[in-house]
């Protein structure tokens, strides 16, 4: 457990601080309300909305964040999101739950090796609580992934380079 909390904290993720005594593990502070933390029906307009924060924001850093630099996680999500079409199971099973668990920790990665370019895009797209969230939910994890989508079809839209 400590391997994740060092590598969250290297990453700059020091929310929800834990402490640690010597006989236990603290785990980490699930969100209050984690129903804001759900993509619903407006994940087009939310996803537009973080784009065009993240290219104000950024600056010029905006030009290094190229679709290149997310496509790896694209490409996750959507490897996930085609071994559950057609599923109608309501619950993800626990290899799909562990493949969830695995894109954090690719995620924090990414925000490690790239902390002024991924790092502000997984932040302002609010993208480690919305996995978080996701739990054992496979309309959830649809929700998310179709919000991921959106996200790079919008960065490509507002001039996002390859």
């Amino acid at each position: 457990m400590s391997s994740f909390k060092d590598a969250f904290e290297k990453a700059g993720y020091k929310g929800g601080e834990q402490h640690r005594t010597s006989t236990q593990v603290s785990q980490p502070k699930k969100q209050e309300n984690q129903e804001t933390m759900i993509i619903g029906k407006g994940y087009t307009a939310k996803a537009e909305t973080v784009i065009q924060e993240l290219k104000s924001s950024m600056g010029k850093n905006y030009q290094d964040f190229t679709t290149s630099k997310i496509r790896n996680i694209l490409a996750m999500v959507s490897d996930i999101y085609n071994d559950l079409y057609g599923d109608q199971e309501v619950s993800l099973n626990q290899e799909i739950q562990n493949r969830i668990e695995y894109l954090k920790v690719r995620l924090i990665y990414e925000c490690g090796r790239e902390p002024k370019v991924i790092k502000p895009f997984v932040e302002k797209a609010q993208l480690l609580p919305l996995l978080e969230s996701i739990g054992d939910s496979s309309e959830r994890f649809r929700s998310f992934a179709h919000y991921m989508e959106a996200l790079v079809a919008y960065h490509r839209f507002y001039g996002g380079k390859d």
